[in-house]
């Protein structure tokens, strides 16, 4: 049998994470080395792998139902190669180090075991709970694979050089970054969507680090229907980017 799909075989790498493909990673476990991933999201594995809920503290579950932040995976354990992809979303390895990342749990498709993770919330100007309101603040020493919707921009912030983003655009940042939400509208009434522009809620970034932006504002999944005020203007649980529930840790 022949078909150009044969040259679509493993690829060889010595490292613990690799990109397989822009939209598949591949994790290698030696059986002291557990990995947390989306729940669903193994294609495929080799070798004595095993799956298991991962146990979370009552206070955990708590911060999860407040914020809509904080992850909910699986614990993959064992000796072998698993590999890990979700909706064909472009897929890259950052490391973490002393610096730390605060990043939108949506985007996060696995992580080392070893990492410390907790919710955390982004300062708003005018105190309302919108899109981007609580994320993700992840520290220590490991790995950390995250997915955006096409390939991403990284931008340098600077403390002569500041950057403001979509909230729902956002993908994450350095740890050591002042951010802020706000909406730059024309009118007295903050909840107006900038007159009929289309743009709402936006984080502004200051200081020494980087921001990472996906070329997508998150959109709901098919024939999903959103109703209400709130949906119309994509703000909060209620918005595009909280009913993509597609997108996020189940």
């Amino acid at each position: 049998m022949q078909s150009p799909l044969f040259a679509f075989t493993e690829q060889q790498s010595q490292e613990r994470y690799a990109i397989q493909n822009p939209q598949m990673l591949r994790i290698h476990l030696e059986g002291h080395d557990d990995v947390l991933a989306r729940k669903g999201a193994m294609v495929a594995y080799q070798g004595l792998i095993e799956f298991d809920g991962e146990y979370q503290s009552g206070q955990q579950q708590r911060a999860r139902a407040n914020t809509g932040e904080g992850l909910d995976p699986m614990r993959c354990s064992g000796q072998g190669t698993i590999y890990l992809a979700n909706l064909a979303q472009y897929i890259h390895i950052v490391d973490i180090d002393q610096q730390g990342l605060v990043v939108d749990s949506s985007y996060v498709l696995a992580l080392d075991s070893v990492l410390h993770t907790e919710s955390i919330a982004v300062d708003s100007q005018y105190g309302i709970s919108g899109s981007g309101k609580y994320q993700l603040n992840i520290s220590g020493s490991g790995k950390v694979a995250l997915m955006t919707s096409g390939q991403p921009l990284m931008m340098q912030v600077t403390p002569d050089k500041y950057v403001n983003c979509d909230a729902d655009a956002i993908v994450g940042w350095s740890k050591s970054l002042r951010v802020q939400m706000q909406a730059q509208t024309s009118s007295s009434n903050v909840r107006r969507r900038r007159g009929n522009t289309g743009e709402g809620w936006e984080l502004s970034f200051m200081g020494s680090g980087f921001v990472l932006v996906q070329p997508s504002e998150v959109l709901p999944p098919q024939n999903v229907v959103m109703q209400g005020m709130a949906a119309q203007y994509g703000m909060g649980q209620q918005g595009a980017r909280g009913q993509n529930r597609g997108n996020v840790w189940e």
